[in-house]
């Protein structure tokens, strides 16, 4: 059984980049899936927890901060990075470097601290042990 919250993130990551690999999308959905990130919409959660993975796992962004830069310079000089990824996923939106960066820090920044959980994509039977009934007729 899906929430509806699963249902709009899905079709959220569909339509913001339809090819978009099995093993991003997961992470993805589990940066969506932070509790920081629920009280957004789908639409911008997926597309925040989307470029902030692109940013940490497809660039030099972090060894670009570990090397002593500011995060604004980091993120300029890997600008045309995440648009390739973007691009090679479909992706409806490119990063033109004016996103509100700090609601971006605030909303997933912190995620890449810890491991992802994977989320089943699969959905999963209630936990009640009630089932319905069929009427008989």
């Amino acid at each position: 059984m899906t929430t509806k919250r699963q249902q709009a993130v899905s079709q959220a990551l569909n339509l913001l980049a339809p090819m978009m690999p099995l093993e991003d999308v997961l992470v993805v959905r589990a940066l969506v899936g932070r509790p920081h990130m629920r009280s957004l919409l789908a639409e911008k959660a997926v597309w925040l927890a989307a470029v902030s993975h692109v940013r940490h796992v497809y660039t030099d962004y972090d060894a670009l901060l570990d090397d002593g830069y500011d995060r604004d310079s980091a993120r300029h000089f890997v600008l045309d990075d995440i648009n390739d990824v973007l691009e090679r996923w479909q992706c409806r939106k490119r990063v033109d470097g004016t996103e509100d960066e700090e609601l971006l820090d605030s909303m997933v920044g912190p995620a890449f601290a810890e491991p992802l959980p994977v989320m089943p994509d699969t959905p999963t039977v209630p936990a009640t042990g009630r089932e319905r009934k069929r009427r008989r007729r």
